[in-house]
C-alpha cells in the first residue's frame, strides 16, 4: 500500500521494486498536482498486479490506509504492508518484516531505532524529534515499541478484522502510533526489525508543526482513554 501525494519522483522506482519481488501494488493518490495519478494509472495499465485508488483530495495519511485496509479485505488479502512512496524504504528491507509478521501473527514494524537500524540523511533536529517523539509514546502509553512512528511495518488480516477502524480518527503519524497501541490492547504481538531509512533525495516532507501538535494530542488523549478504561474495570 502506497499512498501518495505530489510523489511523480519516486512512485514508479519504488512500484517496479516492489513488483519484482512479486507483490500486489495498491497506490492511493490524494488528487495530486504534479501528475503522481496519471503515473500510477499508467502503471497499473502495464500490469494487473498493481491497482490504483484515487481519492478526490488531500484526505490524509490516515484515512488513506483505511480505504486501503478495507479493500484489501474485501478482496481477501492476508498481509498488508504499509510503505512510503518517496523511496525512503528500502525493497531488501521488506522480506523480513513480512516473515516478522506471519511469524508474531499480529504487527511487523520496520525499526529504525532498534540494534542494527539506522537513519541517514537527517539533519539532527530532525532525528532527535523522532527519537523525543517516540520516548514521549512508550512514557505516556506503556508502549515497549521503540519506533511506534515507523510508516514500514506489515500486517495481518487476522489483525486488521479485529481492529475498529471505523474508531480510529488519528491522521498522519499520530495514525501509526494509534494502531501499535490498539494492535497491544487487542493483545496481538509488536514486533520491531531493523532497517536502515534513507531521507528522500527529492519532493518535500509531509512533517509539518501541525502534524507533531497532532501527534502529541494524539497520544494525551489514548492516555486518557486508557486511564479511563482501567477506572471502569476497577469499578467491575
Amino acid at each position: 500500500m502506497l499512498p501518495t501525494y505530489n510523489e511523480r519522483h519516486h512512485l514508479e522506482r519504488v512500484v517496479t521494486a516492489m513488483r519484482r519481488l512479486g507483490h500486489d501494488v495498491l497506490v492511493v493518490d490524494d488528487a495530486s498536482p504534479d501528475g503522481t495519478g496519471e503515473i500510477a494509472d499508467r502503471l497499473a495499465a502495464a500490469d494487473d498486479r498493481v491497482y490504483v485508488l484515487h481519492r478526490p483530495a488531500k484526505l490524509g495519511l490516515g484515512s488513506a490506509y483505511k480505504d486501503a485496509f478495507r479493500l484489501g479485505l474485501e478482496q481477501g488479502s492476508q498481509l498488508f504492508v504499509e510503505m512510503d512512496a518517496d523511496g525512503s524504504h528500502r525493497p531488501e528491507d521488506l522480506g523480513p518484516i513480512v516473515a516478522a509478521a506471519q511469524r508474531c501473527g499480529g504487527l511487523a514494524i520496520g525499526s529504525r531505532y532498534v540494534s542494527g537500524g539506522a537513519v541517514e540523511g537527517w539533519p539532527f533536529y530532525r532525528w532527535l524529534l523522532s527519537r523525543a517523539a517516540n520516548l514521549y509514546c512508550r512514557l505516556l502509553l506503556w508502549l515497549p515499541t521503540s519506533d511506534s512512528t515507523s510508516g514500514y511495518r506489515c500486517y495481518t488480516r487476522d489483525l486488521l478484522l479485529h481492529v475498529a477502524l471505523d474508531e480510529i480518527v488519528s491522521q498522519g503519524y499520530s495514525f501509526q502510533i494509534e494502531m501499535v497501541h490498539r494492535t497491544r490492547q487487542l493483545g496481538y504481538s509488536v514486533v520491531e526489525v531493523p532497517i536502515r531509512f534513507a531521507d528522500r533525495v527529492a519532493g518535500s516532507s509531509k512533517v509539518s508543526r501541525s502534524e507533531v501538535w497532532r501527534a502529541l494530542t494524539t497520544v494525551l488523549r489514548l492516555r486518557l482513554e486508557r486511564r479511563g478504561a482501567l477506572r471502569a474495570r476497577r469499578r467491575i
